[in-house]
């Protein structure tokens, strides 16, 4: 291909012009009146350019002299991150009507957030993944902030925006020692500086700073201290849309930018990637168990979930990117089956997002409280649900690494954070009788709650086809013989 071949970025090409289109159309046809059009529209875009992505069968290339790189990994994030977000969008519309909160500047600003998590991850240069992150990050400081009626929100979003700065600026001095000791910002050049000789002690340093600024992007621990307060704050959709396409499109980032540039040598940073995985294992499931709010006790979650996604990453292998790129896709459908759930939660016509309020909701909605139970039993990791086989994927590759300890302190950290899932299921079937809430859901926002309810069972027994697209992605970046991740599980 040549170096400026456009059709390589059509994909953000198509969005970027939507987000214009739209644009004009909000500001020009009416606010109020065109918001909720403008919603479902994008929705629709956001799913057609996934089917695109996912079924079209067209070669791998490069563009942009190496800055832009369309390969089968890429595709395989991209897909996850557009088919989250557009979920989040639709099973949103009815909280966001009945709370006034729907603008139209919402659907246009996630989706310039996903036009910066594509560049993300299919970034081949420190100069384009910067773009591609920043691009996220500003319009996701916006949408935190965005009820700017609610001092919660307001304080979310100024949290996030100052805490982000210092993140990019880690990130950036991070890259300048590593252009500054290798005389290039192309992946494949760093790759090939490191090979043709030993790393320096300047591009080791480079590599942590920029691993720091993306840990934060991850929630990883200690860069997590954001993650509470902005899930708490920020209102419930913007929650729902951080805990899901954000995460996807960082942990891929960073899979790209390790295998891509630093792949030559994964004894310097599997270590530190090890470690961030302990740390956010561990933390997210001892601090989740005193939290009392459903949003603070979900960004606990995220915390831990993040870290069994590192554990993967950690093993430095192919399969290990492969059980990563399957965790990460499982975690988004588990995330917006409970955001569903949570934004249904009502008392009075006010949203409710406290533990207590959902004391004896079994009783009174048995389907939903079933489908919670599913959610919550999969994000506990307990059999034969596919948050099980997702945590056991990691797990495994931790093993096929030669990191043993590191999978053994995954199965203790799994087994601390089951108390407070277990927790939700309790309060809903034996908790104290107790003014409840109503659990009130549109016909979209019910199918976000069963659907995943559903997947989690029948992805079980089929993995629905998703294994093979990963291990695809996972050839893509890394190259070598994947293993199928259920298979020791099943004693294939």
């Amino acid at each position: 291909m040549t170096a400026l071949d456009f059709s390589t970025i059509l994909p953000e090409l198509l969005l970027a012009i939507y987000a214009l289109v739209a644009l004009m159309a909000g500001a020009y046809l009416g606010k109020d009146a065109i918001a909720r059009q403008i919603l479902w529209v994008t929705v629709a875009v956001l799913l057609l350019l996934a089917v695109n992505l996912g079924l079209t069968d067209r070669p791998e290339g490069v563009a942009f002299f190496g800055m832009f790189i369309d390969d089968a990994f890429a595709r395989f994030a991209k897909v996850t991150v557009l088919i989250a977000a557009a979920a989040v969008l639709a099973m949103s519309a009815d909280y966001m009507h009945r709370t006034k909160f729907l603008r139209f500047e919402f659907p246009i600003l996630i989706v310039l957030a996903i036009i910066g998590m594509m560049i993300m991850v299919s970034a081949g240069d420190l100069l384009s993944l910067y773009m591609g992150l920043e691009l996220q990050s500003l319009a996701l400081y916006v949408v935190a902030a965005m009820r700017r009626d609610s001092v919660k929100s307001s304080e979310a979003g100024l949290k996030y925006f100052v805490l982000g700065a210092f993140s990019s600026g880690i990130l950036l001095y991070g890259a300048s020692l590593v252009y500054g000791f290798s005389g290039t910002t192309s992946f494949a050049g760093i790759i090939t500086t490191i090979a043709s000789d030993q790393m320096s002690l300047g591009v080791l340093f480079g590599m942590v700073f920029l691993m720091v600024g993306l840990a934060f992007k991850v929630s990883a621990v200690p860069f997590h201290m954001w993650t509470p307060d902005v899930y708490e704050g920020a209102p419930t959709p913007v929650a729902a849309f951080f805990a899901t396409a954000p995460k996807v499109a960082a942990m891929a980032l960073i899979a790209r930018l390790l295998f891509e540039a630093f792949g030559t040598v994964p004894g310097d940073w599997g270590q530190i990637i090890a470690a961030l995985a302990v740390m956010s294992m561990f933390l997210g499931s001892i601090a989740g168990i005193g939290q009392r709010d459903i949003k603070r006790l979900m960004a606990y979650s995220s915390i831990a979930h993040m870290g069994f996604a590192l554990v993967g990453l950690a093993a430095g292998t192919a399969y290990g990117v492969q059980t990563m790129l399957l965790y990460m896709a499982i975690y988004a459908v588990m995330n917006v089956g409970t955001f569903a759930f949570i934004l249904s939660l009502e008392r009075e016509g006010r949203p409710v997002t406290d533990l207590a309020s959902l004391n004896q909701l079994g009783k009174a909605e048995p389907l939903k409280a079933l489908a919670v139970l599913l959610l919550m039993f999969s994000l506990a990791g307990v059999p034969p649900l596919l948050g099980f086989f997702a945590k056991f994927g990691v797990l495994a590759a931790a093993v096929d690494a030669g990191m043993a300890w590191l999978a053994v302190a995954g199965v203790i950290a799994s087994v601390i954070g089951a108390f407070y899932y277990l927790r939700i299921v309790y309060y809903m079937y034996f908790g104290e009788e107790a003014e409840g809430v109503s659990c009130r859901m549109g016909a979209v926002q019910l199918t976000a709650l069963l659907v995943p309810a559903l997947v989690l069972i029948l992805g079980a027994i089929t993995m629905l086809g998703v294994e093979d697209a990963a291990a695809l992605a996972a050839q893509s970046l890394v190259g070598g013989e994947v293993a199928a991740v259920v298979e020791p599980a099943l004693g294939g």
